[in-house]
């Protein structure tokens, strides 16, 4: 494996995150202006959600039979584009429009995750994926503070600020990237039988014995972690007393220690531990430091508590997409990551609606109750479905050798 693609790809991702973080924060502000009501502001939301739900898997597809290289670019430039627009927003049709383009056509991250793949061995690839995590921490460290220090000058900024980054990084990628799929590896792909690109072959992909369970333990998970990501403000609020400025704080924390664990952690742990026994590992943690995050009186036991989660949590992110490249066949890798992000979206969509309605009626307390009941239930799934016993099942295809970039 050549390090130089990885190095870049690090320097890609944070700056990707800082644009997307630039404007994320400020979108319902933004909206109100536009006279948005707050169901207006969450369908705003949903909108690209529903978008990255309709257009990952697609664009990962794509990115299997051209190359990943091409739809980075294509990304990018929906990406800029659609910065672009929201900046220059006049309606909130305009907003609405700039965020379902951005979602349909700029699945970045799974992209960058394909890349990943292809240049790393079995041994290195969850090392590999946790640069990703960590450059992803990064970026959402600086990018909300960014944004709301240039939201002084009025909303827009921001947006304009992030078409910049994205800029950048369009000429970043064609400057300096190069396709991870070589010519060679191109032409043993185009020997194969490659899958169609439709809705259903996608989600047979649900149902595969190796795939499959992993991508409903991906599903699961992200429910169960979205309601603590979705509705952390509002619970900092209603159970702790925290207002904006520090709850900030704790989030630039949270994204600390997700980078420290991504980035450093992660190589440790896989070195040390198989991949299946750490994605058991890491939701059980995780099923524990959820219910305690519900319970906790006060600041300084949130802070303790969240070390130990964010630790489960990154490297649940992390195993779960290596193991899960490794469980099917290189020319399908793209597509299913893709599926991987798409399940993930519509968490997105769904994790605000029910914490939304826990946190009505009946307490903040339930968020963590919730969210740890449905991890306890992934417990048993993971041992029962996901946990090698002697080994990858027969039925899995081999890991492909890693291309030379």
């Amino acid at each position: 494996m050549k390090k130089g693609p990885l190095p870049i790809l690090f320097v890609y991702v944070i700056v990707e995150l800082l644009g997307f973080s630039l404007i994320l924060p400020l979108l319902p502000y933004y909206a109100q202006t536009f006279s948005a009501t707050p169901l207006v502001i969450g369908l705003l939301g949903a909108s690209n959600a529903v978008a990255q739900i309709l257009g990952a898997p697609l664009i990962g597809r794509l990115s299997d039979r051209y190359g990943r290289r091409p739809l980075l670019i294509l990304g990018i430039s929906a990406s800029l584009a659609g910065f672009l627009m929201l900046g220059l927003a006049r309606s909130l049709t305009v907003i609405f429009l700039s965020r379902i383009l951005d979602g349909f056509l700029g699945g970045n991250i799974a992209l960058a995750q394909a890349y990943i793949s292809d240049v790393t061995d079995e041994k290195n690839r969850a090392k590999g994926l946790g640069m990703i995590g960590a450059a992803f921490g990064i970026g959402f460290i600086i990018g909300p503070a960014l944004g709301g220090f240039l939201s002084r000058w009025g909303y827009s900024v921001p947006a304009f600020a992030a078409a910049g980054l994205a800029a950048i990084n369009l000429l970043w990628v064609l400057v300096a990237l190069p396709e991870s799929l070589t010519p060679e590896r191109r032409a043993q792909l185009a020997m194969q039988t490659r899958p169609p690109i439709t809705a259903r072959a996608l989600v047979q992909a649900l149902s595969r014995p190796c795939a499959g369970p992993l991508l409903h333990t991906r599903f699961i998970y992200s429910l169960a972690f979205g309601l603590f990501q979705s509705n952390f403000s509002l619970f900092a609020l209603y159970r702790l007393g925290l207002q904006a400025q520090a709850t900030s704080y704790v989030l630039a924390y949270v994204g600390l220690l997700s980078v420290l664990v991504q980035g450093f952690a992660i190589g440790r742990l896989t070195a040390r531990f198989p991949e299946r026994r750490l994605i058991l590992y890491g939701t059980i943690i995780l099923t524990l430091t959820l219910l305690a995050w519900g319970l906790v009186p006060n600041v300084p036991l949130l802070l303790i508590v969240l070390a130990p989660l964010a630790l489960a949590a990154g490297t649940l992110n992390t195993v779960l997409n290596s193991v899960l490249t490794k469980s099917v066949r290189p020319d399908e890798v793209g597509g299913t990551l893709g599926l991987a992000a798409a399940l993930q979206s519509l968490t997105g969509v769904v994790a605000p609606l029910l914490g939304g309605f826990l946190l009505q009626q009946l307490a903040p307390w339930s968020l963590g109750v919730a969210s740890a009941l449905i991890m306890a239930w992934l417990i048993s799934f993971v041992a029962r479905r996901v946990l090698d016993k002697g080994g990858v099942p027969p039925e899995c295809p081999a890991a492909p050798a890693p291309a030379t970039v």
